[in-house]
């Protein structure tokens, strides 16, 4: 099993900045990719970006530019860099990891962050 706990969501005005940060606790040798999705209310949830074990990163169009993914494996954490941001980012942020070789997937409890305009 993986728990996964989110921070660092909050209210920030549009061209702000903000940085979620997630740890990973449990069988966490087993996960290949981590990274973000948002849900907006009444929208299905939607990739922001991931980033695999050896680094490699995906990220959804609407962020390219924006925001970053990085890593640090031996602290079990996954970030998320969000700059200029903009009212149509506003969404619950969920962490992700899934496990190497398998299709188990893990989720958090999700952080709010709102963007105001």
């Amino acid at each position: 099993q993986v728990q996964l706990v989110e921070s660092g969501g909050g209210l920030v005005q549009a061209g702000g900045s903000l940085r979620l940060s997630c740890q990973a606790s449990g069988t966490t040798w087993r996960i290949n990719t981590m990274g973000w999705y948002r849900q907006a209310p009444g929208k299905q949830r939607d990739l922001v970006a991931t980033i695999t074990s050896s680094g490699s990163t995906n990220s959804g169009d609407a962020v390219k530019g924006r925001f970053t993914i990085s890593r640090d494996n031996a602290k079990n954490m996954v970030y998320l860099q969000m700059n200029n941001l903009k009212p149509e980012d506003t969404a619950v942020y969920y962490c992700y990891a899934d496990i190497n070789n398998s299709y188990i997937n893990y989720w958090g409890q999700g952080t709010q962050v709102t963007v105001s305009s």
